[in-house]
């Protein structure tokens, strides 16, 4: 259902614009702290982070505070009608609590305890270290709970990484007994008879380990799965007093993306984790200009990952809580953004359902690891720079368009993508050990949308599907209780399924399923799958479709064929090599008053073009706008109920057109003039239609 949502706090009007702003480094520079208010109106910025890594700054020493600087900031941001999302400062620790306290610093896998240094070097599990960060946040929240610049709290910042210390060890058991109960379920959940490995004590379970046991893939799962448990508790146990004192002041943590591979962070459960937030916000630093990937393809991957968020919370908009306005300083290659990229990518973010773009950072510091980072303003200090004048532009952009702020995203599209299994079939010893590409393999379903200005939210295996038209689930190798229940419900009711290759293999503890591949799957599916081949890279196959009466279509397939027996499902295509030359690569099987398909190979774009485009057209699945869409332009819609907000980029440095619908007539937002029938797009260009 379409629906505007409501600001996350009563005073914001509009997007949010600015980030994160480290005063604290800039205390003995009281000429900066001035001059940066008044640039920070020059850019159109009206939101800072701070405090996020200030906790030496705040407690110099155990028990001693020292707010008065905080205090200034905080008032002086206020004077200046600008919003502070607070950040409680746990992500790094001051020495002195390191040297009194070494419980609270992390061991890693191979049981050595780090020292003192670098951030999220903490033990999540210590009493010591969760008392302290409680304490601090109390205090914060008492201090400023009626601040009129305070609209929410950023706890801790890019939580990521465990712990194997002994206190973690022992949660860690004590988490696996409230599952299992008794060792001889654990030990039948994880296969433990394998390599004689039973446990006969809960003493003698330990963390996985590079110089103990790694190769029992239960084992791995679970201590995935008590991480990410672990790292939640610890979080709740941060935002205790928070929520106790300041009951209506939003608060949330920023997730992560993975890079270059531009996909969600893979170290912990973010579908579990958005459960606990009050508004989803992740940091996005893509790679754009790369010599290995066309910016147009960039720029879809880019697009599933916000969907990804997007959808964490059942489509209500996410925030931007950090991006570049520039570089950064730790990918491989740090290449700064093109003139013109910067609001181009901003606005994607937009486009995808964002409330806001942040920054890291605001000015870049003098010294350490980041201060070669992009940040809105540079060393030399004033506002006369490139990056400058482009923050600038895009604090306009979003004026411009502030009444977009709140508008959902609406799909009849949903692609599953879950963490779990992400993590089952990394550990999977078998086909391509190396990379199987379950992330990419999804996205290059996602292309085919893409391509078509065709909204899709993107969904673990146990959100509700009934509210689409058509579920794609690639490489669903871990099938949880009740979710293949969910697919032939969501099928008998009327719903079109895709699944492919690699499905339907194991269960949640990663014991596979018995009975025939795709396990649950194969009855809704209509087919059993009896082997996989992986091909080199230098292999090929073909797929071919059944002619009716024309030249059959035919498309190359790569890594992945699976030879399959179609059972009560139709078969629609064929390979056209090997040993399995004739048997099914395409089926569909009816099912109830739905249809199942399922594809046997990891197929070319072209094929996933052409599958999906037969799919919109039976399905009749809305575009955003009618005819074909250049290769390098994306098209992306928000709507609020009342206008449709099309926003049309251009990622390509040369000009681009697009045809409009005729006699339908626009008002771009950014430049306010109407637009009808062709719309020309400049290098990195962007377009926001209201109709």
């Amino acid at each position: 259902m379409v629906k505007k949502y409501p600001a996350i706090h009563h005073n914001l009007k509009g997007f949010m614009h600015g980030g994160d702003y480290n005063p604290d480094q800039w205390l003995r520079y009281p000429g900066i702290l001035e001059e940066d208010y008044r640039l920070m109106k020059l850019a159109k910025c009206n939101t800072f982070s701070i405090n996020i890594f200030s906790w030496s700054a705040i407690e110099p020493e155990e028990g001693t505070y020292h707010f008065e600087w905080l205090d200034k900031i905080m008032d002086d941001l206020s004077e200046q009608e600008s919003h502070v999302i607070l950040a409680t400062p746990s992500g790094a620790r001051p020495a002195w609590l390191s040297q009194k306290y070494p419980e609270v610093l992390r061991m890693e896998s191979n049981r050595v305890r780090n020292l003192h240094g670098l951030r999220h070097n903490h033990c999540f599990t210590s009493p010591v270290y969760r008392d302290k960060t409680a304490d601090l946040n109390r205090i914060l929240a008492e201090r400023y709970k009626n601040h009129p610049a305070l609209i929410m709290w950023h706890v801790s910042n890019e939580y990521g990484g465990d712990c194997h210390c002994d206190l973690c060890q022992d949660a860690f058991r004590s988490w696996l007994k409230n599952k299992y109960q008794t060792l001889d379920e654990l030990n039948h959940a994880w296969w433990t008879g394998f390599w004689s490995h039973t446990f006969t004590d809960w003493e003698q379970i330990e963390s996985p380990a590079p110089h103990g046991e790694y190769q029992i893939h239960g084992h791995n799962l679970d201590w995935k799965r008590f991480v990410t448990d672990q790292t939640i508790d610890f979080y709740k146990n941060e935002i205790a007093p928070l929520r106790e004192i300041t009951p209506d002041i939003p608060v949330t943590t920023n997730f992560m993306g993975d890079y270059p591979k531009m996909g969600p962070y893979l170290g912990l459960n973010y579908d579990k984790f958005a459960k606990e937030v009050d508004v989803v916000t992740w940091d996005s630093y893509p790679a754009w200009h790369s010599n290995y990937q066309k910016t147009w393809e960039l720029a879809a991957d880019v697009g599933f990952v916000h969907d990804v968020f997007r959808s964490l919370k059942d489509g209500q908009p996410f925030l931007i809580l950090e991006s570049t306005p520039s570089l950064v300083n730790w990918h491989k290659v740090n290449k700064a953004k093109r003139p013109g990229m910067h609001l181009l990518s901003a606005m994607q973010s937009v486009a995808h359902g964002s409330d806001s773009i942040l920054y890291f950072q605001w000015r870049k510091g003098r010294g350490a690891s980041e201060k070669f980072h992009g940040a809105v303003v540079d060393h030399v200090g004033h506002e006369h720079t490139r990056v400058f004048r482009e923050v600038t532009e895009v604090g306009h952009a979003l004026e411009q368009i502030q009444e977009v702020a709140g508008a959902s995203v609406e799909a009849e599209v949903a692609i599953i993508y879950d963490w779990e299994n992400q993590w089952a079939i990394d550990d999977a010893q078998g086909l391509k050990n190396e990379n199987k590409e379950y992330i990419k393999t999804c996205q290059q379903h996602y292309q085919a949308f893409w391509k078509k200005g065709i909204p899709v939210d993107i969904i673990s295996m146990d959100k509700d599907l009934s509210k689409y038209k058509l579920v794609i689930a690639p490489m669903l190798y871990m099938v949880r209780p009740g979710v293949a229940e969910r697919i032939e419900e969501f099928v008998a009711n009327g719903g079109t399924y895709v699944a492919t290759y690699w499905s339907g293999i194991v269960g949640e503890n990663d014991l596979c399923f018995l009975g025939g591949f795709p396990g649950p799957l194969r009855n809704v599916l209509g087919v059993w799958a009896e082997e996989i081949d992986t091909l080199y890279e230098t292999d090929f196959n073909e797929v071919q479709f059944t002619a009716n009466g024309a030249e059959p279509a035919t498309y190359s397939a790569r890594d992945y064929c699976e030879v399959i027996h179609a059972e009560s499902a139709e078969v629609l295509a064929e390979f056209k090599h090997d040993f399995y030359q004739g048997s099914p690569a395409v089926t569909k099987n009816s099912f109830g008053k739905g249809s199942a398909y399922y594809i046997a190979s990891r197929n070319s774009p072209e094929f996933h073009d052409d599958f999906y485009r037969q799919l919109v057209d039976n399905l009749s699945i809305q575009t955003i706008i009618k005819g074909p869409i250049p290769e390098n332009i994306s098209v992306q819609k928000r709507s609020d109920g009342v206008h449709d907000y099309i926003f049309v980029m251009n990622f390509h440095d040369t000009n681009q057109t697009v045809d409009l619908e005729e006699g339908r007539p626009y008002i771009n937002l950014l430049s306010n003039r109407d637009v009808s029938g062709r719309l020309n797009l400049g290098p990195y260009g962007v377009a926001v239609l209201k109709h």
